[in-house]
């Protein structure tokens, strides 16, 4: 079976290449006024009012994690303050790579030009992608887009600055609501589920599953 090389891998990155820490940013403002059941509710809720605030018109990132967390403030009752929402923003840029990514990333980039589609602010990202410890070919933030993932609208953005379609990219992400579906939907065949436990596994969607990226030179032939 003749291995699909593509013009370009393309990658998610907070969650699938950057460590996201949101529920650690949690547990430090909260972590002290809830026990660990209601600490976990206030995780799950957190993420689920993250995707809930992008999936409308594009708002800077600044606006969704506030909002986000004001809500999940007021689902468990605890008090928000609007610093708390600043300094959990103000840690994006921080987070480096899971340990598997640099070494990956770098076997890839020698062969096949790397992009980047995230959900970031233009001058949130790079502290980011600089840690990553590769070379990108391209990063695509949803602040040039002007929408996030999941919406149709990010990807279409993506292939329209790198000049091709769906069939010529592999797709690689950790998430099925943010990336794979959506990148299913768009007729993107070639794509790479990172397993990190974020989300179960959803066969439907047509995908070769690692568990982390030095899997990823294997998929391309490397």
């Amino acid at each position: 079976m003749t291995t699909f090389r593509p013009k370009y891998i393309t990658f998610d990155c907070y969650g699938t290449l950057t460590n996201f820490q949101m529920a650690e940013a949690a547990r430090d403002l909260y972590g002290d006024r809830l026990d660990e059941p209601r600490m976990v509710k206030f995780i799950k809720n957190f993420a689920a009012y993250r995707l809930d605030e992008i999936l409308g018109d594009w708002k800077p990132y600044a606006d969704v994690v506030h909002n986000a967390l004001q809500r999940s403030c007021k689902a468990n009752g605890v008090a928000f303050k609007d610093e708390d929402a600043r300094m959990v923003y103000e840690r994006v840029p921080t987070w480096g790579p899971h340990a598997d990514v640099p070494a990956g990333l770098a076997k890839v980039a020698r062969e096949i030009p790397l992009v980047i589609l995230s959900n970031a602010m233009n001058d949130q990202i790079p502290s980011n992608v600089a840690k990553l410890g590769a070379p990108f070919h391209a990063v695509y933030t949803a602040e040039q887009a002007n929408a996030y993932k999941p919406r149709f609208q990010a990807f279409e953005y993506m292939f329209d600055m790198l000049g091709c379609g769906p069939e010529d990219i592999l797709h690689c992400s950790s998430s099925f609501r943010y990336d794979l579906m959506s990148a299913h939907d768009l007729g993107i065949k070639n794509k790479v589920w990172v397993n990190r436990g974020h989300e179960p596994a959803n066969p439907f969607y047509g995908y070769v599953e690692i568990s982390d990226i030095s899997g990823l030179p294997g998929v391309v032939g490397l």
